[in-house]
């Protein structure tokens, strides 16, 4: 079922030990001043009340189900209950919480999928007391591509996308190490990546012709061959599969030049190589609007672009930007994929 153009967006809390449900509850806080649509919290009840008291906040919280959610908002924060349940160790993370860490992730892409929910945005998750308590996938965004390919019945590739205000950064490769990366890049892989951006562009973002900017991996894109072979035999060559299938894709070029304010001028997405290459442009652009958005699902999910904050949590020092950023991007994606239809 598609969601419902006026079905509110499905906020996991993620891990309890970080900031995750103070930066719910400020997001909330500023659905007046900040123009923040209508979502509903998974979580445990009774931790997020502890986390507002211990903040000294008076937040009026209210249980209730994702389809009583948009007119519950704008009164008190909605809060759809998890079956289980937290313990409150903040700024620790502890693996008796991630069963429900993983439920709030579950039953947010089982709502979009039913139609309850218009999109899954995702409060920061630590990858380790997952592992501790037998969670076997690399990450979260490798997770809900698990959900959706067993909803769907086929494969389904995920594609990082770092969106700000000023730029759109997609890193082929992500979470390698540096010296793996020439040998990881194929000419298939980056047509794979550029494709679902590209397709994307256009079904979500609203970009009918969407301009890829393709970087090279070496300093000055190789210099021709003189500084590394793969700019000419692995990213040329899938500028060129991408050009031939219609795509607007240019490259492959030296990222040093490709960040500044006329470059960005000239393309819709930058396609880089590694994951640095993607986020630090990113970051040092728009640290607290870069909105974390995962292309190639079948469904819109987005996140804030920072993690779980363990040091600062319980502190009400943490910065709701970047949440209310993601949450403002995926109603946006989301009435743009529904007008489209």
């Amino acid at each position: 079922m598609r969601p419902h153009v006026h079905s509110a967006l499905a906020l996991t809390g993620g891990d309890p030990s970080g900031i995750g449900p103070e930066i719910a509850i400020a997001a909330w806080l500023a659905r007046s001043t900040a123009n923040v649509p209508p979502f509903y919290l998974l979580t445990d009840p009774s931790l997020l009340a502890a986390r507002a008291r211990q903040l000294g906040i008076d937040v009026p919280i209210s249980e209730t189900t994702p389809d009583k959610a948009t007119e519950v908002f704008h009164h008190r924060l909605p809060v759809v209950p998890l079956a289980a349940r937290f313990v409150d160790s903040i700024g620790k993370p502890d693996p008796a919480n991630a069963a429900g860490t993983v439920e709030a992730i579950d039953r947010a892409v089982a709502d979009v999928f039913s139609g309850a929910a218009a999109a899954v945005v995702t409060c920061p998750i630590a990858k380790k007391p997952l592992y501790d308590a037998g969670f076997r996938f690399p990450g979260h965004t490798e997770y809900l591509a698990h959900l959706a390919s067993l909803k769907t019945g086929r494969e389904v590739t995920p594609v990082m996308m770092l969106a700000g205000p000023d730029l759109r950064a997609v890193p082929v490769t992500i979470h390698i190490p540096l010296s793996d990366v020439p040998e990881a890049l194929t000419v298939g892989g980056i047509v794979n990546v550029a494709t679902i951006t590209a397709r994307e562009l256009h079904t979500r973002f609203g970009i009918q012709k969407p301009r890829l900017c393709i970087a090279g991996l070496n300093p000055h894109a190789g210099e021709g061959g003189a500084m590394g072979s793969e700019d000419e035999a692995i990213v040329r060559p899938a500028v060129e599969v991408l050009r031939h299938a219609g795509i607007e894709a240019v490259g492959p070029h030296p990222a040093d030049t490709m960040f500044h304010p006329r470059a960005r001028a000239t393309y819709d997405a930058a396609i880089c190589m590694y994951h640095d290459q993607a986020l630090i442009p990113a970051k040092a652009l728009a640290f607290d609007e870069t909105v974390n958005v995962t292309l190639g699902l079948p469904f819109i999910r987005t996140s804030p672009d920072h993690g779980t904050a363990f040091n600062i949590a319980g502190k009400g020092i943490a910065r709701p930007d970047s949440l209310i950023a993601a949450l403002k991007l995926a109603r946006h994606l989301a009435d743009t994929e529904s007008h489209a239809k």
